[in-house]
């Protein structure tokens, strides 16, 4: 009896009415979809939208004008410079704190593991005052060197690390390690168990842990605001410039370099994306 109930369930799975898509257990409906469209809309698309028509109020020419200034592309130049260092040394050294979190264990390991989501919860603002008093004229151990762009830098890796060791825990904890161990029993060196094993399977991870941290940089504010020194041409990014612009009432002019970010963490974010998923796809053949 069970046998037939069970191939009529994978005979009415395989051919669902015509016309029709089978819904699968979970599956929240129509009215969920709905709500969930109507509350992305309201919290992220209709602002996005806003702040667009906002930026060409005076015309695409006007538009044009706010984000060719001479100031405005000494911005998004040390804006994209800062951003992309501090995603290349996250995506190192964030990894590297990911693998020692998962495959080592040291006194203090739950600490250090609840110390790295530390940068979710403190306002930036603090976090910047932290760098200022431990970097700055008065700095204890005599290390100055704020209002500089590696200032800027050190920020925003404080702010952004998480972004990509949350990333890659899970992913490097899902890791079969009997691979690993019959790579090594064939005479596989660690370096090319990791290369050849590990890496594979990390990268979708690293790539949009990376990708978070570069985002998130491009749109910091609270975390420079004290130690990057908001020079122009030389510390000052983007988001300082915005809020510059809007203290001046040159608010189409702020919307508009918004929308550059935007634009730029959108491309980001989706090239990641698509090039982490080619890679999952391509170890999924492989397995």
């Amino acid at each position: 009896m069970s046998t037939t109930i069970e191939a009529e369930s994978r005979s009415w799975r395989a051919s669902p009415r015509k016309g029709r898509k089978f819904r699968g257990p979970g599956s929240v409906g129509p009215l969920g979809l709905g709500v969930a469209v109507l509350w992305l809309s309201i919290i992220v698309l209709l602002p996005l939208a806003a702040l667009l028509v906002k930026s060409f109020d005076n015309g695409a020419a006007g538009f044009w004008d706010a984000v060719t200034q001479p100031r405005a592309i000494a911005t998004f130049k040390v804006t994209l410079e800062v951003s992309a260092a501090t995603a290349l040394v996250n995506l190192f050294l964030g990894t590297l704190i990911a693998w020692v979190l998962v495959r080592d264990e040291f006194p203090g390991k739950r600490f250090v593991n609840a110390v790295i989501d530390l940068p979710f919860a403190l306002p930036t603002i603090v976090a910047s005052l932290v760098l200022l008093s431990l970097y700055g004229p008065t700095s204890p151990i005599g290390l100055v060197f704020n209002a500089t762009k590696p200032a800027v830098v050190v920020a925003l890796l404080f702010v952004t690390l998480p972004f990509v060791v949350r990333a890659v825990q899970p992913v490097l904890i899902e890791v079969d390690k009997e691979v690993e161990e019959a790579a090594a029993s064939l005479g596989a060196g660690n370096w090319t168990i990791f290369r050849r094993i590990v890496l594979p399977v990390l990268m979708p991870a690293v790539l949009s842990g990376a990708g978070l941290a570069f985002a998130r940089a491009i749109g910091e504010f609270g975390s420079v605001v004290l130690i990057g020194g908001n020079i122009p041409g030389q510390t000052q990014i983007a988001s300082q410039y915005i809020r510059e612009l809007i203290e001046y009432d040159h608010q189409v002019d702020a919307a508009a370099i918004s929308v550059v970010l935007l634009a730029l963490a959108f491309v980001v974010l989706f090239v990641l994306r698509i090039v982490g998923s080619r890679l999952a796809r391509r170890e999924e053949q492989i397995r």
